[in-house]
């Protein structure tokens, strides 16, 4: 007959007593080991790796002027020269014996649009024109479109320095686009954004990228920012439950806290809705999860994230200059990719900070975020499962944190 839990528990702890002290700290620090290989392994064989795109996932379809579909043509892609250089620094490097250098240190490509919008779709016909339409009403009266329509375009002046110091430099970007990133939709969600392309003549403004396989929000979202040509970046949900016109809002709240570099990343946030009837009417369930995943995400993540009261509403905007240093080492491709950018955004390599003359006074570490509150409403029709995806993430976020601490995810150049 075995030995009861406690039993053995007592013959183990017996026998350890009878070791010298010597033999014990070594087996305790071999069984150390042991376990930190076994989790370092399995973390290797379950933490996300996401698949390189294919071929005609890097092309895009538009409207013509004359009504027509355009054929298939090649998708600008900041992302695939960003990592040429890197390997080209390192190969250089390594064929002089010098230190590797830090790919954080690649520069991105200057804009030729003054907005890029990317909108993560799967089977959203029936919810995407209203989204669309509010779009595009903001941004041709903020930003124009590309030609004679963008030199018309009252864009407001940047009210930080640093952005002043680079406007002066150089010609602000204007006009906007918008990247439908079609992820593996089995509905006509593509025919309806061209259609609605068409009747509003965004010949070229408008953008469908179809993915072959559905790869996930955070997958759709990344291959999008991949391929942006934008000043500022924002990604925004197809339903339309976030109000666009607050935009604008986000752009002051990125410039507020931009650093020396034009970094700066400002998060949509419907923290100041807790209490309202918007929030207050949701399900008992889902209110209960979602104090159950902050709770989790405090503790999990570092300072900064944690302090975030809202990593979750789908409407974040990224300053160009803050895109490689977050979207080449994105792993998470479900619904805990915006905790992996703002993780990375904390984490980024350090940069000068400037005074109000332009001189470099210090350095600031990471890329600040600025949490901005902006109008929500409800929309049926989430694609969210609420119990098995809430657990999902709940997982997935302790992967991913492991994931980085233990090294199984790095600052390094991939695919």
């Amino acid at each position: 007959m075995a030995p009861a839990p406690d039993q053995l528990a007592w013959q183990l702890y017996t026998a350890a007593k009878q070791l010298p002290a010597h033999i014990t700290v070594l087996l305790l620090s071999a069984l150390t080991s042991l376990v930190f290989c076994l989790v370092y392994i399995g973390l290797h064989l379950i933490a996300p790796k996401p698949r390189a795109p294919l071929r005609s996932e890097k092309t895009y379809i538009t409207t013509n002027p004359d009504g027509t579909i355009s054929a298939p043509r090649p998708l600008p892609c900041w992302y695939d020269r960003w990592l040429a250089e890197g390997r080209l620094s390192q190969s250089r490097a390594s064929a002089a014996g010098s230190p590797m250098p830090d790919t954080d240190t690649a520069t991105i490509e200057p804009a030729e649009v003054g907005m890029s919008v990317v909108i993560p779709a799967y089977n959203e016909e029936g919810r995407i024109i209203p989204t669309l339409e509010e779009m595009v009403e903001y941004l041709d009266q903020r930003f124009g479109r590309t030609g004679a329509a963008a030199s018309q375009a009252k864009t407001p002046p940047h009210h930080r320095l640093v952005f002043n110091t680079r406007a002066a430099q150089a010609k602000p970007a204007s006009g906007y686009e918008i990247i439908i990133i079609n992820d593996g939709s089995k509905d006509k969600t593509a025919e309806v954004a061209l259609d609605f392309s068409r009747k509003h003549g965004l010949h070229d403004i408008l953008r469908v990228v179809t993915l072959e396989k559905n790869r996930g929000k955070g997958g759709g979202v990344t291959h999008g920012f991949r391929h942006v040509r934008g000043e500022y970046a924002i990604f925004a949900d197809a339903d339309g439950a976030s109000r666009f016109s607050d935009l604008g809002k986000l752009m002051e709240g990125c410039e507020d806290v931009v650093d020396g570099s034009n970094r700066g990343v400002a998060i949509g946030s419907r923290a100041h809705l807790v209490g309202s009837e918007a929030v207050v009417k949701r399900s008992a369930i889902r209110n209960f999860l979602m104090r159950s995943f902050h709770f989790i995400l405090t503790i999990l993540t570092p300072p900064a994230t944690s302090r975030i009261r809202d990593t979750q509403c789908g409407f974040k905007l990224f300053s160009r200059a803050a895109l490689p240093h977050i979207i080449p080492y994105m792993h998470s491709e479900g619904w805990i990719f915006d905790i992996e950018m703002l993780m990375l955004a904390e984490s980024a390599p350090a940069t000068p900070v400037l005074a109000s003359d332009g001189s470099v006074i210090g350095t600031s570490c990471g890329i600040k975020v600025a949490e901005v509150p902006i109008g929500w409403h409800e929309v049926e029709g989430s694609k969210m499962n609420l119990v098995r995806d809430s657990v999902e993430m709940a997982v997935g976020l302790a992967v991913l944190r492991a994931s980085w601490m233990l090294g199984v995810y790095r600052r390094r150049l991939t695919l």
